[in-house]
């Protein structure tokens, strides 16, 4: 390989679709159409398994492990926060209650930094063939935000090979007026 030159996307780094795993992407309050989405996908393909990831961007990664998970720790470390444990517990608890009905095997893994890196990570690591996330409608300053940075999903179709699915959290009335 050229230093400098980035393998693109092509036939021949696709991941097969069946029988391999997915990722999801998932946030603290989010509603629970993406797990359902991904149950729905994991069903269709034969009960593949369903990989959920946070990315906690108040923590840094330490280690990256071949099995997708990481080492973590908080950004500042005069500052330790033990919330994210909380965290990790209130999240798998929603998994669990959202994916009760859920016949296919799913994990859950507490990741940190850029949600984009971390879920290509995992995906990687996973050997996934899709990664999924969840769109919203942002507020006039997460607009801002995303319009200098880019979306969660924008900046993974950017950085990894892998199709992104989005599943769609709010919709716009295309016949009302647009608040800009």
């Amino acid at each position: 390989m050229v230093f400098g030159k980035v393998p693109q996307p092509s036939p021949q780094r696709m991941v097969p679709v069946p029988g391999h795993p997915i990722v999801v992407g998932v946030i603290p309050g989010q509603p629970a159409l993406v797990a359902l989405t991904a149950a729905a996908w994991s069903d269709a393909l034969g009960g593949v398994p369903i990989y959920f990831g946070y990315s906690d961007p108040e923590r840094i990664v330490d280690a990256e492990y071949a099995d997708g998970t990481v080492r973590h720790s908080d950004i500042d470390p005069d500052q330790a926060d033990d919330g994210w444990e909380e965290r990790e517990r209130e999240i798998r608890a929603f998994l669990a209650g959202v994916l009760g009905d859920h016949k296919g095997p799913w994990e859950f893994r507490y990741l940190a930094g850029r949600a984009d890196r971390a879920l290509t990570h995992l995906a990687r690591a996973v050997d996934a063939s899709v990664i999924i996330v969840g769109a919203k409608h942002p507020s006039s300053t997460e607009r801002v935000r995303e319009f200098l940075a880019g979306s969660v999903a924008v900046r993974l179709t950017r950085h990894q090979h892998r199709p992104v699915l989005i599943v769609p959290l709010a919709v716009i009335d295309w016949k009302a007026p647009t608040k800009w």
